[in-house]
């Protein structure tokens, strides 16, 4: 598959609701699995605000909207694309795809809500000087994660969840952090930093 020039040439069909034009992209590319976790992700993030529903939603339904793009590719498409990379991206290309989401979200679907985009470019990692809606999409994706059975630090998220979402972020990112990751991304760090400082 070219994978850019299926970005590139990917259009919104008027007679198609927003949902149904997002379900089409992932079906063409193959990855309804992943349609089905950002809907699960997208109704998890509305349940934890109160507001920004209108926004959430398209937030969680697109932030894995380039799962369709494989490891191995995300490098030279994020190059090709002029992505900016990091040191810690390049180690690890599979961080990529947070920013991958973002571009797709832009041009696809052409979502120029920056709220939306920077919540979809940092779901993975969070970031520094985060708000709260990136924060919503951040745990949103980590309790209705794509793994089966149930994520081992969930018990205690929800537990810090009942004081405060930022409690939570710093319970799963704590978790992540000390369990042997390939690298640490440095918008995790910076987001680490300042959760610890909140939740003093």
């Amino acid at each position: 598959m070219d994978y850019i020039k299926y970005i590139n040439d990917f259009k919104l069909q008027s007679d198609q609701s927003f949902l149904e034009n997002v379900k089409r992209f992932y079906e063409e590319t193959d990855t309804t699995t992943t349609f089905y976790h950002g809907q699960m992700v997208a109704n998890e993030a509305v349940k934890l605000s109160n507001e920004n529903h209108s926004q959430l939603y398209p937030a969680g339904l697109l932030h894995d909207i380039s799962a369709f793009i494989p490891k191995s590719k995300r490098l030279d498409i994020s190059e090709k694309l002029h992505i900016p990379i990091l040191k810690e991206e390049h180690q690890v290309p599979l961080l990529l795809h947070q920013k991958l989401s973002a571009y797709i979200a832009k041009k696809c679907f052409q979502i120029n809500d920056s709220n939306i985009l920077d919540a979809i470019e940092c779901h993975t990692t969070l970031k520094k000087n985060f708000n709260n809606f990136d924060l919503t999409v951040f745990l949103a994706d980590k309790i209705a994660w794509d793994q089966p059975g149930t994520p081992p630090y969930l018990e205690k998220l929800n537990e810090a969840l009942k004081d405060s979402q930022s409690k939570a972020a710093l319970v799963y990112i704590n978790y992540l952090l000390s369990h042997n990751l390939l690298v640490a991304h440095p918008w995790l760090l910076a987001a680490q930093k300042q959760l610890t400082l909140e939740c003093k």
